[in-house]
């Protein structure tokens, strides 16, 4: 059967990093006679080669290429191409992974929509990934109505025909920025690119010893010599105008305004920030039109006449002032709507810890040229925020604690000019929105975290929403919503809002049922749970258990109240003469014990209440959970370290 997706990996010793990218590789669902993994070895050093050729010779798909160190990822990358088979060729690094899906999603997407170049929603642990670029699926786009540009990493689909007919290959040896110059003229000479926005394609994780290449200090005259060929390539296949300053401003916007802004400066020693500053002056006088820098976020705009007037101290001053500047997120209501959980916030910006304000009804000026001094640059800013507000916009993502997958979630939201209290003539900023969290979208198991997204004036922030004021703090049930089960709750010590999808049975605090609750009459059992379902006739299975035997009966739910009336029909001839433990079937083969059980008699069904566990039974559970994730951690580590010797 013909290959329909070459994955290309370039390898430099990474250790016992490359373990979850393999097991990635071999996990998709993709028929395993469809791709192909090909590894290219640029000369590690480590066991690393051992463990790839082991593997190429347990697994057809799994081919391995060995060569002399060449210095960087451009030539491993290169000589995977030559080798591929593949309709489609797949970039990824050895420290990443793929998700379960990505390649058939990625190849499906890509042929249904004639795509030379197919972008898979990322994710990222300990890395920033594109986030405007992912909000929907774009089937057909272009630099010009997506924001491709946003996107300069290879790790995408590219169709083999496409790259050999155009002749494009990554820039070879040890250098910087070859997948800026190799994505960029893709997206530029390509019939169609498609952006897969639905599932997560692609991770990429940040190393434990933070030693991912992209994360090491780069030399700056080499690093923006090569940043110059990418702009090259722009002006290769652009004509002068608005067109070319927008892709331009990429550039300014990302690998030099930002590295000049608030903490990510201040961060960098002072004898480093001199050298990036320097060559970034270089870069901005000999390339930048004024139409690239016309179009940044108004404290963009600032740092950017900044860097082109050559004014380092006053960059380093509007730093320090922005440093301070926080996005804050007050949740308001939080409750279960029609299998939907309602989230009302109020968020802001906060200067030093305190509510931001800006002199009410300033008038709004254009900035010709730098400012005067870092205190005119944050008169400016403040007043173009001001006049701006109309177009600021909130959101709410829910993100994978574990993995980094985020999803948006519908908001609705207004903006209020609120008076700032003892300050005449001030006013504060203020969103107020309300999310619409489908739980549908969690689309695996484990614990997700809501993150406010603003955008106001010059800035785009995020921030955890929280924490919740203790009075009043709104804590809805459990939901049963959509095949997931779905319990909001709030993070210890900080009280921020986080959902625990289909994991966490142990809190769902169903021993708050009294006795008196639970009503049996014959066979028929009717339970009232705290638990939120969106509609009548919600089929459950009901788990009863008196070891060794178990049953497992039909039930129902059905909304009662601010909970569910949890209904069955028991097989009383079976159950008699011993006393059965109750518990929910859930989501993921995964039971919900309730503190209630059954004995049968000749009379009926008779509810008895379990006796709750002890202070110290309670303690030792707490230590054999934590004991059983240290060891599993452990095992994972071993066995890890094992495969590499196989």
């Amino acid at each position: 059967m013909p290959v329909k997706v070459s994955v290309v990996v370039p390898v430099y010793n990474p250790g016992v990093y490359i373990e979850d990218c393999i097991a990635s590789l071999l996990r998709q669902s993709l028929p395993p006679d469809e791709y192909e993994v090909i590894f290219v070895d640029d000369g590690s050093t480590d066991d690393t080669p051992a463990r790839l050729d082991a593997l190429a010779a347990a697994e057809p798909r799994v081919s391995v290429v060995h060569q002399e160190n060449s210095g960087w990822s451009g030539k491993p990358r290169n000589v995977g191409i030559e080798a591929a088979r593949g309709e489609y060729v797949m970039f990824v690094d050895n420290d990443d992974h793929l998700g379960d899906e990505a390649l058939k999603r990625m190849y499906d997407y890509g042929v249904a929509n004639g795509a030379d170049v197919v972008v898979g929603k990322m994710a990222g642990k300990g890395r920033g990934v594109p986030v405007e670029l992912f909000r929907r699926n774009h089937p057909r786009a272009t630099v010009e109505n997506a924001p491709l540009i946003d996107s300069l990493t290879p790790h995408k689909m590219f169709r083999r025909a496409f790259l050999d007919d155009i002749g494009l290959r990554f820039p070879e040896g040890r250098r910087r920025l070859e997948d800026h110059v190799f994505v960029t003229e893709a997206y530029l000479r390509a019939a169609n690119v498609s952006v897969l926005a639905d599932y997560v394609c692609y991770y990429h994780v940040r190393r434990d010893d933070a030693s991912n290449a992209g994360f090491q200090r780069f030399d700056p005259g080499g690093y923006f010599k090569n940043l110059r060929e990418a702009l090259d390539v722009v002006e290769q296949y652009t004509e002068p105008g608005p067109l070319r300053d927008r892709l331009f401003r990429r550039w300014l916007r990302v690998e030099m305004v930002e590295r000049m802004r608030a903490k990510r400066l201040l961060a960098v020693p002072a004898d480093y920030r001199r050298e990036l500053f320097e060559e970034m002056h270089q870069v901005v006088v000999e390339r930048f039109g004024p139409g690239v820098a016309a179009g940044l976020q108004p404290t963009q705009r600032v740092v950017a006449a900044l860097i082109a007037a050559d004014r380092y101290d006053d960059v380093e001053a509007f730093a320090e002032w922005e440093a301070g500047i926080a996005l804050t997120a007050v949740p308001e209501r939080v409750a279960w709507e029609d299998g939907v959980l309602r989230v009302a916030f109020t968020a802001e910006y906060a200067s030093a810890g305190e509510p931001m304000t800006f002199a009410a009804g300033t008038a709004d000026t254009p900035l010709d040229g730098p400012p005067e001094d870092p205190a005119a640059a944050v008169t400016w800013v403040g007043a173009d925020t001001v006049a701006r507000f109309g177009q600021a916009t909130a959101d709410l993502l829910v993100r994978e604690r574990v993995s980094g997958a985020q999803y948006f979630q519908p908001v609705e939201f207004t903006r209020e000019e609120v008076p700032a209290e003892d300050d005449a003539g001030r006013i504060r900023l203020v969103l107020r929105a309300t999310a619409a969290v489908d739980p549908g979208t969690l689309t695996r198991a484990g614990l997700w975290d809501a993150h406010v997204r603003v955008k106001l004036g010059g800035w785009t922030k995020e921030c955890r929403l929280g924490p919740a004021p203790r009075a009043g703090r709104p804590t809805p049930p459990p939901g049963l919503v959509g095949g997931h089960m779905v319990l909001p709750y709030w993070t210890s010590p900080h009280a921020h809002l986080a959902l625990d999808v289909d994991r966490a049975t142990h809190r769902l605090g169903f021993g708050a049922l009294a006795p008196a609750d639970v009503t049996a009459s014959g066979d028929r059992l009717r339970v009232p749970l705290p638990l939120h379902v969106p509609h009548d006739g919600t089929e459950v299975p009901l788990r009863l258990t008196s070891p060794p035997t178990a049953h497992e009966v039909p039930a129902s739910l059905s909304p009662q109240g601010s909970g569910a009336l949890l209904e069955a029909k028991l097989p009383l001839g079976e159950l008699k003469g011993s006393t059965w433990r109750v518990s929910l079937g859930a989501p993921g083969s995964r039971s919900l014990p309730l503190p209630l059980a059954l004995r049968a008699g000749a009379g009926g069904v008779h509810v008895v209440r379990t006796a709750r566990p002890g202070p110290l039974r309670r303690l030792v559970r707490r230590v054999r959970r934590k004991l059983g994730t240290t060891v599993g951690r452990t095992a994972t580590r071993l066995r890890a370290r094992a495969a590499r010797w196989r």
